[in-house]
């Protein structure tokens, strides 16, 4: 059974109101589809399937040892292998054997903004498919009683209980802007998708990916328009960024439409490349800014 959000309107509800409830119960509807209970000896948790040929994201926490039963939306059981962990975030990525399945569509939380509508779906206490509804309170960190925790996290005010662990945190699209983690007071913590995507492109075969050439460090920038920004400390010779014109020391603001925000901005951007496929690239040199056009090769 999958539990939506109530869509009947109350008594003197604006017609705004019955739409925008009957939405975010088609959303998360919809996204329920993905999300599959991951079990193991001792509790539950939620994973998201993340590609449609059986790989499956959830919390490290949530899987402790080799494998995990997985349950799906449509009620199939099948054996999970814990295929990797990431070794900071509490991320571990499953496989199971299976084709074809629902995979979420993977939000850019890159994006995201205080005051987004958002949807926490999960199985808490075991109730299956449970939605709840909130707004993002901060991107980038976090409010804690002993001051701001940072690490690129995403913070809401949606209601988490145990069994919503790896389950997803999606936008008023239904896209999957990240995974819920730990509760923080009355607050929920996600590790954005942008972190995810970028841990499971990570651990999948190897695949034509562009390349352009750098290596950097973010860096704070003191300007009103732009918070960070990715320093270049190498520029390989010969590669796509050294034939663009792109030099040490420059800061590269954007990568094609996306802007460099946190410390997965720019990584995650990088995993999009086609190679082949030219791109403009937004630096600050000397504090002014310039810009380049790239086009990405195939990593030899």
């Amino acid at each position: 059974m999958v539990a939506t959000l109530p869509v009947a309107p109350q008594v003197g509800a604006s017609p705004g109101s019955s739409v925008i409830s009957a939405a975010a119960a088609a959303v998360a509807e919809r996204v329920s589809a993905s999300v599959t209970l991951v079990g193991q000896r001792g509790g539950n948790g939620a994973g998201v399937v993340w590609r449609a040929n059986g790989l499956i994201v959830t919390n490290r926490h949530v899987v402790r040892g080799d494998s995990a039963d997985v349950v799906l939306a449509d009620g199939r059981r099948l054996l999970g292998r814990i295929i990797a962990r990431h070794p900071d975030r509490d991320l571990a990525l499953l496989k199971v054997e299976a084709d074809d399945l629902p995979a979420v569509e993977v939000g850019d939380s890159s994006t995201v903004r205080p005051g987004q509508l958002v949807l926490a779906v999960g199985h808490p206490l075991g109730f299956r498919g449970a939605v709840t509804a909130g707004v993002i309170v901060a991107a980038g960190q976090a409010a804690t009683p002993d001051g701001p925790r940072t690490g690129d996290w995403l913070q809401a005010d949606a209601t988490l209980l145990p069994g919503n662990s790896g389950g997803p945190l999606v936008d008023a699209w239904g896209r999957v802007i990240g995974i819920s983690t730990m509760v923080n007071g009355a607050l929920s913590l996600a590790i954005p998708s942008q972190a995810v995507e970028n841990f499971v492109a990570r651990d999948q075969p190897s695949q034509a990916r562009g390349y352009l050439g750098v290596n950097g460090i973010l860096v704070p920038l003191r300007r009103a328009d732009q918070a960070l920004g990715f320093l270049l400390t190498e520029v390989v010779e010969g590669t796509p960024a050294d034939r663009a014109g792109l030099i040490v020391g420059d800061v590269v603001i954007a990568l094609g439409a996306a802007t460099v925000t946190d410390q997965e901005s720019l990584p995650a951007a990088l995993l999009r490349l086609v190679p082949g496929e030219a791109i403009p690239v937004r630096v600050l040199r000397g504090g002014e800014p310039r810009a380049f056009t790239v086009v990405p090769t195939e990593r030899a």
